[in-house]
């Protein structure tokens, strides 16, 4: 290391745990950084945030069907799909077609989501699942 830097971890070193904490805060404001401990996985490092974000991605087990858009000359086709796949009535059906978006099944598993999903998209309705 360097005279210059020598001294610096010198000075470090005397710092209290409080000084220490607020030189961080001043370090991350000074220059636009995060002093979070990476997490090093492999040969690359991933900040927690990434890691939780792919945990987040694996874990997902239930699912949302969401009815994004149906066609003026879909609806009927649609509707009916829709009754089919939950317990509306046909006034809360008929509903659930005109205030777009609108999930149509909540929690359900993949198989379920993707059935729904082809179904609603075979009769006209485009579909995301979530």
């Amino acid at each position: 290391m360097s005279i210059k830097t020598d001294q610096i971890l010198e000075k470090l070193k005397e710092l209290t745990l409080l000084e220490a904490s607020e030189l961080v805060v001043q370090i991350e404001e000074t220059f636009g950084v995060d002093a979070s401990m990476p997490t090093v996985i492999g040969n690359y490092t991933a900040s927690p945030e990434i890691i939780e974000k792919e945990e987040k991605i694996e874990e997902q087990t239930s699912f949302d069907v969401i009815l994004e858009e149906v066609p003026n000359d879909k609806r009927v086709p649609v509707l009916k799909v829709i009754r089919n796949l939950t317990s509306l009535d046909l006034k809360q059906a008929k509903e659930a077609i005109t205030d777009l978006p609108k999930t149509i099944l909540e929690g359900v598993s993949k198989e379920e989501s993707e059935a729904a999903k082809q179904q609603l998209e075979e009769a006209g309705g485009k579909i995301k699942i979530a």
